[in-house]
């Protein structure tokens, strides 16, 4: 850990080599890499569709405790693992996210890694990239104006205004935007209506759960923006938005190939939080990788509680995907405040602390071991962990029939992570995964909600209005019951309340509002006071983001 370079000086200081030669390792003609810029590039349809016959790799997902503003570094280590395993000889790729500009520019910073386990091009992964979340934010819009310019021009599909539940979003942290009216001035039907962050939209979880382009349009085409006059449920295929939408939208459903620091393949496509969304990359990524390599590593956003649910119960349920093994990632420095210590406090040795936070990690493990897979975890080591503190969580993993190893990969990179390498594949060759959802297809849609608040996050139970339980039941009289659970909830604590650390029992759920994504396929639950816009914090990042009198840009990471 003495090296002291910044994580943008490590990347800005990396020996890139042209995407065709990446691609190449994979086995990717240059000819189906569509290029933006010399590292960069998209994946062609074509090419993936002469993949379909070959044998799927082994899935591996890369999870986490509950996160704190110690740090856990699952996208750090999920870099740090498919470097190692590479390492050691195995052909694997990686299978990102694409970051938002909301936390950029908010508190978080970029999303690409850090240390010696990044993917590069840092800058433009973190800002524009290839342009697919402002596709994902014009396609939303266009079925958002083309719903009110119907409304203007007569109406004649009968939409009642108090009925329609479609939102724009834009890709940024505006609390302002949250509740607004529009139409005024004489320019339209005059209604309430709001935003939501783009990573937040049913058209971003669509191209992440859609199987091809035509799969796209059919799902953008089941959307449903609101209800007539009669109770009827109102489709963007209804408002003929479905074509254009899937135009629009054309680009950006192609995966997206970069490398990491080491040259290694990383797959970057789509981006849905885990907190309001289902928090997973693209399956057409995913798929695709898993067809080039023999492992792919890829991540669920947020704590297991979220990410790591959504992951098994819709992104693998959806795609029929097997995943063969799960990574829990913790710091020493995050399961010391999840102890009860204090950020401030952090850097001392405090092996009690340690030892009370450790339950958070363990609701985790028993957690993501109830969906069948093998798990290890994985410490993500900082230079104020102690000996003591390491023996500590590893003793603690056994008492939880797990192993944890010690990872260096923000120092050393794939040098770090050899040993993860090495016994991940051990435990995939040891202990086959019986994967199975946390709940049946069939089972109503206010017991699956009970159970992901009862068997996950151990509430006695969820609550909600019979306003939100009546409209479930209407949801299933529709033939929508089949459609699995996306809980929006705090991503801080098991409960809904984010100061509640640790690994809480007896609260319960409150469920306040329900939304129906019928072209993702999914019902999302929102629990407790978590929003779909995100705001600003009382310093934002963005104050400190500039250009330096070298023209380099400064502040980003």
């Amino acid at each position: 850990m003495a090296d002291v370079k910044s994580d943008i000086e490590i990347a800005r200081a990396a020996k890139k080599k042209p995407i065709q030669e990446i691609g190449a390792k994979l086995g990717i003609p240059a000819e189906h890499l569509e290029p933006y810029g010399h590292d960069k590039a998209k994946v062609s349809f074509d090419f993936i569709k002469s993949l379909a016959n070959k044998p799927d790799g082994k899935l591996i997902l890369v999870t986490a405790i509950n996160p704190t503003p110690a740090g856990e570094g699952k996208t750090t280590t999920t870099v740090g693992l498919g470097d190692g395993l590479n390492r050691i000889g195995k052909k694997a790729a990686i299978c990102l996210r694409e970051p938002s500009l909301g936390p950029c520019f908010g508190m978080k910073g970029g999303a690409a890694g850090g240390g010696y386990a990044q993917v590069v091009p840092m800058e433009d992964i973190n800002l524009h990239f290839t342009g697919d979340f402002h596709a994902i934010t014009s396609a939303h819009n266009l079925l958002s104006a083309l719903l009110d310019n119907s409304m203007y021009w007569g109406n004649p599909l009968a939409i009642d205004p108090r009925k329609i539940a479609w939102r724009r979003v834009m890709d940024m942290n505006d609390r302002a935007l949250r509740e607004i009216v529009v139409g005024l001035g004489g320019n339209g039907v005059v209604r309430e209506a709001g935003f939501d962050i783009t990573v937040a939209s049913e058209v971003m979880a669509i191209l992440c759960l859609a199987k091809d382009r035509a799969d796209l349009e059919k799902r953008i085409g089941q959307i449903i923006v609101g209800y007539n006059r009669d109770k009827k449920a109102v489709t963007a295929k209804d408002l003929k938005a479905d074509g254009a939408m899937t135009v629009l939208l054309e680009k950006a459903i192609q995966p997206n190939l970069v490398q990491t620091l080491e040259n290694n393949a990383a797959f970057i496509h789509g981006g849905p939080f885990a907190n309001i969304a289902h928090g997973c990359n693209s399956v057409l990524a995913t798929k695709t990788a898993l067809k080039l390599a023999d492992y792919v590593v890829t991540e669920a956003g947020f704590g297991a509680d979220l990410g790591a649910e959504k992951f098994f119960d819709i992104k693998c349920r959806q795609a029929g995907l097997n995943p063969s093994a799960a990574v829990i990632v913790a710091t020493i420095r995050a399961l010391k405040m999840n102890g009860g210590i204090p950020k401030n406090d952090l850097g001392k040795e405090n092996v009690d602390a340690l030892t009370k936070g450790c339950a958070n990690l363990g609701r985790h493990i028993e957690n993501v071991k109830g969906f069948g897979v093998p798990v290890i975890v994985a410490i993500n080591r900082f230079i104020t962990d102690s000996d003591a503190e390491i023996a500590g969580v590893k003793a603690y993993a056994k008492t939880q029939g797990v192993e944890a190893v010690l990872c260096e990969h923000w120092a050393k990179g794939s040098a770090g992570t050899e040993e993860l390498a090495h016994k991940v594949v051990t435990l995939i060759d040891g202990a086959p995964a019986h994967f199975k959802p946390l709940y049946p297809s069939e089972m109503g849609l206010w017991d699956k909600i009970n159970t992901i608040c009862t068997k996950i996050y151990r509430a006695d139970k969820a609550t909600a209005d019979r306003k939100i339980t009546d409209q479930l039941a209407a949801w299933e009289a529709a033939g929508f019951g089949h459609l699995p659970i996306c809980m929006a909830k705090t991503q801080y604590s098991f409960t809904t309340d984010p100061d509640k650390r640790g690994a809480p029992t007896g609260h319960t759920v409150p469920i306040r509002e329900v939304r129906l994504s019928a072209g993702a396929g999914f019902i999302v639950a929102i629990a407790g006071e978590i929003m779909t816009m995100p705001g600003l914090p009382k310093v934002p990042s963005a104050e400190v983001i500039r250009f330096n009198d070298g023209g380099q840009i400064e502040g980003l990471f």
